[in-house]
């Protein structure tokens, strides 16, 4: 996945969820934030940020705000990257699901079953399957962690897959990891445990969980290598 004409900034403040005001080339400028999650451990003052200029002259903001350095790590942010990166990770079988064949399936996004609507729905001959996807940027001492903030909508996810299972279907939960070198992936259950006994209830009933860091650079994101998961 490719950003086009992309831009270090410093970030300065965040009004509102949707807004960032950065200091870019001496010059204050206004930009779109592409995660509306709290990222409070990201968008700190002084920290380097990477803008993406806007294609569209009639947007109200000329930049939107995608990556953000931590330390040594480069975070991409972008909210909507996740679906984008699974779906083309899973057609190129750079990641595999359990009876399905690179190339012999059909994908389609943005599926409803039941009463969740699922990223993606996989089928090839018999076989069918939906795809929960999460983009993962909180990171603690090399650890990747989901949620960063409560997500009764992520437990519904959860729910909604091990019923499918019920029903015959294949179903998975794949964690896009934005950042490289993550050493295991562990439900954040201090921020919300119930989510982490959700996804622990949703293996037993026979959800498959995946885990994939990606490769990140300013202009640049793509899914790499999978990681350990410790439930």
């Amino acid at each position: 996945m490719h950003y086009k004409l992309v831009y270090p900034a410093v970030f300065l403040e965040r009004p509102n969820r949707f807004i960032a005001r950065c200091l870019l080339d001496g010059q204050e400028v206004r930009a779109h934030v592409k995660n509306t999650g709290r990222c409070r451990e990201l968008l700190l003052p002084g920290a380097t940020v990477y803008l993406e200029k806007a294609q569209n002259p009639q947007r109200k903001t000329a930049y939107s705000l995608i990556a953000v350095e931590k330390g040594d790590l480069l975070i991409n942010m972008d909210s909507q990257a996740p679906n984008a990166l699974a779906e083309e990770a899973i057609l190129s079988g750079r990641v595999a699901l359990p009876g399905f064949h690179a190339g012999a399936f059909a994908l389609r996004r943005e599926v409803t079953h039941g009463d969740s609507r699922f990223d993606l729905y996989l089928e090839e001959g018999e076989r069918r399957a939906f795809v929960e996807v999460k983009g993962v940027t909180l990171e603690e001492d090399g650890v990747a962690l989901f949620p960063d903030a409560p997500t009764q909508r992520g437990i519904k996810h959860l729910e909604g897959l091990s019923r499918a299972v019920g029903e015959g279907y294949g179903a998975a939960l794949l964690l896009v990891i934005q950042f490289t070198g993550a050493k295991e992936f562990c439900p954040n259950d201090k921020t919300h445990p119930q989510f982490g006994e959700a996804l622990r209830r949703a293996q037993e009933a026979g959800v498959q969980l995946l885990c994939y860091e990606c490769a990140v650079a300013p202009s640049h994101v793509e899914v790499t290598a999978p990681v350990p998961i410790r439930l």
